[in-house]
């Protein structure tokens, strides 16, 4: 008897949407740090319609096993074996990436931990790379929908270090370690798919 896998009906919903974009931004071969892989869904999905990358799938270590049964059913040649990353870690065990992904770990993880992650990949992404962050972001602290209202008072009841980020606050965050928001892309259920990437100066 098959094994039920880990299965999360946002993925499903937004896989699709969300791979459209990312053909056209993870364009040339290399190596994609996707931070938060969850169920593997994304990992899966995007890996088959882009072999030209080598997707490399982490998590929490307290969450890492999540994904293992799906990538391992998958089977899929060019998705490399789950790290477990602690994003607040001084050190990450994967030290450059020509691109990264994350969708919907923003308002889950504390502000210092968003701090870190961008910190990290900006300090390790390719200089042609990008950073494509999915999920529901604020505007100028306003929320962009009642259904992300509810959304952010249902995160903050869970946890007080949880909440919808505001997109200038990231914006911020990102120039400090010399990216910039290049595109903000409008996705289904009221997200958002922020592209982050180094400007060459003049």
């Amino acid at each position: 008897m098959a094994t039920e896998l880990p299965f999360s009906q946002a993925c499903e919903n937004n896989k699709a949407p969300i791979l459209e974009r990312l053909l056209g931004i993870f364009i040339t071969p290399g190596t994609v740090l996707e931070v938060g892989t969850g169920t593997g869904q994304h990992a899966v999905h995007f890996a088959k319609a882009m072999p030209h990358l080598q997707w490399q799938p982490s998590d929490h270590p307290s969450a890492a096993d999540l994904c293992r049964p799906r990538l391992e059913q998958a089977a899929q040649p060019n998705i490399l074996p789950v790290m477990e990353l602690d994003v607040s870690d001084a050190d990450w065990s994967i030290q450059s990436f020509t691109w990264a992904f994350s969708a919907n770990t923003a308002h889950i993880m504390a502000w210092p931990e968003v701090e870190e992650m961008f910190r990290h990949i900006g300090e390790c992404l390719a200089e042609d790379g990008a950073f494509c962050l999915y999920g529901p972001f604020n505007h100028q602290g306003r929320f962009s929908s009642d259904s992300n209202r509810q959304f952010d008072h249902y995160l903050k009841a869970r946890a007080p270090h949880m909440g919808i980020r505001d997109l200038e606050d990231l914006c911020a965050l990102a120039d400090t370690v010399g990216l910039t928001l290049t595109d903000n892309h409008a996705m289904p259920a009221n997200n958002r798919l922020l592209v982050f990437q180094r400007i060459p100066a003049d």
